[in-house]
Protein backbone atom coordinates (compact mmCIF):
# COMPACT_ATOMS: atom_id res chain seq x y z
CA UNK A 1 0.00 0.00 0.00
CA UNK A 2 1.25 3.45 -0.80
CA UNK A 3 1.56 5.99 1.94
CA UNK A 4 -0.93 8.84 1.60
CA UNK A 5 -0.13 12.32 2.72
CA UNK A 6 -3.00 14.52 3.72
CA UNK A 7 -2.88 18.20 2.96
CA UNK A 8 -3.81 20.38 5.91
CA UNK A 9 -5.87 23.43 4.94
CA UNK A 10 -6.33 26.21 7.47
CA UNK A 11 -9.23 28.64 7.08
CA UNK A 12 -8.01 32.18 6.62
CA UNK A 13 -8.80 35.45 4.94
CA UNK A 14 -6.95 36.80 1.94
CA UNK A 15 -3.50 38.29 2.05
CA UNK A 16 -2.90 41.83 0.80
CA UNK A 17 -1.36 40.44 -2.39
CA UNK A 18 -4.43 38.24 -3.02
CA UNK A 19 -6.98 41.08 -2.80
CA UNK A 20 -8.29 42.35 -6.13
CA UNK A 21 -8.96 46.05 -6.59
CA UNK A 22 -12.58 46.58 -7.63
CA UNK A 23 -13.63 43.04 -6.74
CA UNK A 24 -16.80 42.56 -4.70
CA UNK A 25 -16.75 39.73 -2.17
CA UNK A 26 -20.16 38.35 -1.17
CA UNK A 27 -20.27 37.01 2.39
CA UNK A 28 -22.53 34.08 3.28
CA UNK A 29 -24.50 33.12 5.25
CA UNK A 30 -26.66 36.07 6.22
CA UNK A 31 -27.39 36.72 9.90
CA UNK A 32 -30.90 37.16 11.29
CA UNK A 33 -30.77 39.72 14.10
CA UNK A 34 -33.16 38.80 16.89
CA UNK A 35 -34.65 40.74 19.78
CA UNK A 36 -32.35 38.79 22.11
CA UNK A 37 -29.28 39.83 20.05
CA UNK A 38 -30.39 43.46 20.16
CA UNK A 39 -31.14 43.54 23.90
CA UNK A 40 -27.88 41.75 24.77
CA UNK A 41 -25.72 44.03 22.59
CA UNK A 42 -27.50 47.20 23.67
CA UNK A 43 -27.30 46.48 27.40
CA UNK A 44 -23.75 45.10 27.19
CA UNK A 45 -22.64 48.40 25.64
CA UNK A 46 -24.56 50.40 28.29
CA UNK A 47 -26.84 52.04 25.72
CA UNK A 48 -30.21 52.59 27.41
CA UNK A 49 -31.91 54.02 24.33
CA UNK A 50 -35.64 53.24 24.45
CA UNK A 51 -35.73 52.75 20.67
CA UNK A 52 -33.83 49.50 21.28
CA UNK A 53 -35.13 48.39 24.69
CA UNK A 54 -38.66 49.72 25.29
CA UNK A 55 -41.17 48.16 22.87
CA UNK A 56 -44.12 50.11 24.31
CA UNK A 57 -42.38 53.48 23.93
CA UNK A 58 -40.83 52.57 20.53
CA UNK A 59 -44.38 51.81 19.28
CA UNK A 60 -45.20 55.52 19.73
CA UNK A 61 -42.21 56.62 17.63
CA UNK A 62 -42.08 57.08 13.82
CA UNK A 63 -41.09 53.48 12.99
CA UNK A 64 -43.72 52.04 15.34
CA UNK A 65 -41.50 49.32 16.80
CA UNK A 66 -38.01 48.80 18.26
CA UNK A 67 -35.00 49.30 16.02
CA UNK A 68 -31.93 47.09 15.98
CA UNK A 69 -29.02 49.05 17.48
CA UNK A 70 -27.12 50.51 14.52
CA UNK A 71 -23.77 49.58 16.08
CA UNK A 72 -24.90 45.94 16.24
CA UNK A 73 -25.72 46.21 12.54
CA UNK A 74 -22.27 47.74 11.84
CA UNK A 75 -20.44 45.15 13.95
CA UNK A 76 -22.28 42.26 12.32
CA UNK A 77 -21.72 43.66 8.82
CA UNK A 78 -17.96 43.93 9.36
CA UNK A 79 -17.89 40.60 11.20
CA UNK A 80 -19.49 38.84 8.23
CA UNK A 81 -16.48 39.82 6.09
CA UNK A 82 -13.79 38.54 8.45
CA UNK A 83 -13.69 34.85 7.49
CA UNK A 84 -13.40 35.64 3.80
CA UNK A 85 -11.13 38.70 3.89
CA UNK A 86 -9.12 39.31 7.07
CA UNK A 87 -9.11 36.20 9.30
CA UNK A 88 -5.46 35.67 10.25
CA UNK A 89 -4.18 38.07 7.58
CA UNK A 90 -4.84 41.45 9.19
CA UNK A 91 -2.17 43.29 11.17
CA UNK A 92 -4.63 45.88 12.47
CA UNK A 93 -7.72 47.86 11.68
CA UNK A 94 -6.78 51.48 11.00
CA UNK A 95 -10.17 53.14 10.69
CA UNK A 96 -13.83 53.01 9.82
CA UNK A 97 -15.24 55.98 7.92
CA UNK A 98 -18.34 57.14 6.06
CA UNK A 99 -20.71 55.03 8.16
CA UNK A 100 -24.32 55.34 7.05
CA UNK A 101 -27.59 53.68 8.06
CA UNK A 102 -30.05 54.60 5.28
CA UNK A 103 -32.77 52.11 6.33
CA UNK A 104 -33.54 50.64 9.76
CA UNK A 105 -33.11 47.02 10.81
CA UNK A 106 -35.90 45.47 12.86
CA UNK A 107 -35.99 42.34 15.04
CA UNK A 108 -36.11 39.32 12.73
CA UNK A 109 -34.47 41.06 9.75
CA UNK A 110 -31.60 39.20 8.09
CA UNK A 111 -28.40 41.06 7.23
CA UNK A 112 -26.50 40.15 4.05
CA UNK A 113 -23.14 41.79 3.42
CA UNK A 114 -20.81 42.31 0.50
CA UNK A 115 -17.49 44.11 0.39
CA UNK A 116 -15.79 45.95 -2.47
CA UNK A 117 -12.03 46.52 -2.39
CA UNK A 118 -11.67 50.24 -3.19
CA UNK A 119 -7.94 50.94 -2.70
CA UNK A 120 -4.71 48.99 -2.26
CA UNK A 121 -1.24 50.32 -1.59
CA UNK A 122 1.91 48.84 -0.16
CA UNK A 123 2.98 50.29 3.16
CA UNK A 124 5.88 52.72 2.86
CA UNK A 125 6.98 52.18 6.47
CA UNK A 126 6.19 48.48 7.03
CA UNK A 127 7.74 46.18 4.42
CA UNK A 128 5.65 43.11 3.70
CA UNK A 129 2.42 44.85 4.62
CA UNK A 130 -0.14 46.90 2.73
CA UNK A 131 -3.13 49.12 3.29
CA UNK A 132 -6.45 47.87 1.98
CA UNK A 133 -9.56 50.03 1.88
CA UNK A 134 -12.91 48.34 1.49
CA UNK A 135 -16.53 49.41 1.40
CA UNK A 136 -18.98 47.16 3.21
CA UNK A 137 -22.64 47.22 2.16
CA UNK A 138 -25.31 45.54 4.26
CA UNK A 139 -28.77 44.72 2.94
CA UNK A 140 -31.82 43.25 4.61
CA UNK A 141 -33.78 40.30 3.24
CA UNK A 142 -35.75 42.68 0.98
CA UNK A 143 -32.58 44.07 -0.61
CA UNK A 144 -32.81 47.45 1.16
CA UNK A 145 -29.41 48.91 2.01
CA UNK A 146 -29.35 49.16 5.80
CA UNK A 147 -25.70 50.10 6.34
CA UNK A 148 -22.53 51.12 4.53
CA UNK A 149 -19.05 51.75 5.88
CA UNK A 150 -15.55 52.18 4.52
CA UNK A 151 -12.80 50.40 6.43
CA UNK A 152 -9.02 50.58 6.12
CA UNK A 153 -6.89 47.67 7.31
CA UNK A 154 -3.17 47.03 7.51
CA UNK A 155 -2.72 43.59 5.94
CA UNK A 156 0.10 41.09 5.64
CA UNK A 157 1.50 39.98 2.31
CA UNK A 158 1.63 36.21 2.21
CA UNK A 159 5.41 35.80 2.12
CA UNK A 160 6.07 38.37 4.86
CA UNK A 161 3.53 36.71 7.13
CA UNK A 162 4.98 33.25 6.52
CA UNK A 163 8.48 34.64 7.17
CA UNK A 164 7.28 36.21 10.44
CA UNK A 165 6.05 32.82 11.64
CA UNK A 166 9.40 31.07 11.09
CA UNK A 167 11.12 30.13 14.34
CA UNK A 168 13.94 32.51 15.17
CA UNK A 169 17.41 31.01 15.55
CA UNK A 170 18.30 30.10 19.11
CA UNK A 171 21.62 31.26 20.46
CA UNK A 172 23.76 28.51 21.93
CA UNK A 173 25.77 29.01 25.07
CA UNK A 174 28.60 26.55 24.57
Amino acid sequence: MSEQTHKRVEQRGLYFDELQLGATYVHKPGRTLTEADNVAFTTMTMNNQGLHLDAAWASTQPFGKPLVNSLLTLSTMIGQSVGQLTEGTIVGQLGINDVRFPHPMFHGDTLYTETEITALRESKSRPGQGLASMTHTGRNQHGDIVATATRTCLMWTQQAHLDSLEPKGESSNG
